[in-house]
C-alpha cells in the first residue's frame, strides 16, 4: 500500500524498521496508537484523535515527546503529501524503548512515529456478527482507558472466533456479562423506535466516532439511550450497527444467524456523519 511515514524529523515513503528484540515495546507491548481518517481531504475530528494519543500515552506511563497540536500539524502535512483524493488511515504512535529492570517501562525512552497510508472506506454493504466468549477487561486488569496495543489481541481472538462461525465480527461482553462492543468498533442497536448503545463503563473505549454520532442524533432530536445492555436484547433488536474510525458507520445485516435489514437509524447515522464531515473545511 502507498503511504508516508514520519520518524525522528524525517518523512519517508518506505516503512521504517525501528524496533529490535530488546526494545520494551517489542517484547512487552508498551505501545499506544490512535486511528484517525482522512477522506478525500476531510480529516474528521483529527484534533480529538491527536489529543487522545497523548492521553493514552500518559495512561501507559509514557512521557509523550509530542503535543497534540504538534501531532496534528504532522498529520495534516502527511495527508497533503498523499494527495487530495486519497482515503487514508492516520496512525500516530508512542512507544517505549527501554525498561527499568525486567518489566517496568522507562518513561524517558518514549518515542514517536506517524504512519499515513491508503485505506479505502468500506462500502455500505453490512457485516455479520456473532456473540463471542471473550470479554473486555476492567480498569484494574488492563489500561482500558488508553488505546493501547496490548488490548487488541483479545479482540483479535474474538474476531478469529467469529471467523470460525462464518461471521465477519464479534460482539464482546464486559466482565459482568453485559454487552460492551464489537471486537473492533462500538455497538448500537434499535428497538421499538429507540436508539441504544452500551453505557461507558471503562471496559471499552468511548469512541470518538461514537461521541460524534451521539451528538448528531441529539441535534436531530433523536434520544440515544446509554445504558446497560443484556446479550438477549440483541437477539430481538430491530437493527444493529457499529461506529468506529475505520468504517465510520456500518450496518450489521446478520447477527447470530438471524438476517437483518439495514435500518433507518443506521442509515440516518451514516448520512448525518457524512453531512457533518463534508460541511467542515478540508485539510489546507
Amino acid at each position: 500500500m502507498a503511504g508516508v511515514f514520519w520518524y525522528d524529523g524525517t518523512w519517508m515513503t518506505e516503512e521504517p524498521k525501528i524496533l529490535g528484540p530488546m526494545d520494551h515495546a517489542f517484547w512487552l507491548g508498551s505501545v499506544i496508537f490512535d486511528g484517525a481518517r482522512a477522506i478525500r481531504g476531510w480529516a474528521p475530528d483529527l484534533d480529538r484523535h491527536c489529543a487522545r494519543a497523548v492521553a493514552s500515552a500518559h495512561a501507559m506511563l509514557m512521557k509523550p515527546t509530542k503535543t497534540a497540536a504538534e501531532i496534528e500539524a504532522l498529520c495534516r502535512e502527511g495527508i497533503r503529501r498523499m494527495g487530495p483524493d486519497a482515503e487514508l488511515y492516520v496512525r500516530p504512535m508512542f512507544f517505549i524503548r527501554k525498561g527499568l529492570g525486567a518489566a517496568r517501562p522507562d518513561p524517558d525512552s518514549t518515542d514517536f512515529i506517524l504512519s499515513i497510508y491508503d485505506s479505502p472506506i468500506p462500502g455500505w454493504a453490512g457485516f455479520s456478527a456473532v456473540m463471542a466468549p471473550f470479554r473486555r477487561p476492567t480498569p484494574e486488569m488492563a489500561p482500558t482507558d488508553a488505546k493501547a496495543a496490548c488490548l487488541y489481541p483479545n479482540g483479535a481472538r474474538a474476531s478469529a472466533f467469529a471467523g470460525t462461525q462464518g461471521a465477519d465480527n464479534a460482539v464482546m461482553c464486559d466482565a459482568m456479562g453485559h454487552v460492551a462492543e464489537f471486537a473492533s468498533a462500538n455497538l448500537w442497536f434499535a428497538k421499538d423506535g429507540k436508539v441504544i448503545t452500551p453505557a461507558v463503563n471503562h471496559t471499552f473505549l468511548n469512541g470518538i466516532t461514537r461521541q460524534r454520532v451521539i451528538s448528531l442524533f441529539n441535534e436531530a432530536g433523536v434520544t440515544v439511550e446509554q445504558r446497560t445492555v443484556k446479550p438477549a436484547e440483541l437477539d430481538s433488536a430491530d437493527e444493529i450497527f457499529s461506529t468506529g474510525n475505520y468504517a465510520k458507520v456500518q450496518p450489521c445485516t446478520r447477527y447470530n444467524g438471524r438476517d437483518m435489514q439495514i435500518g433507518r437509524f443506521a442509515t440516518q447515522a451514516r448520512e448525518m456523519y457524512w453531512r457533518w464531515m463534508e460541511a467542515a473545511p478540508k485539510v489546507a
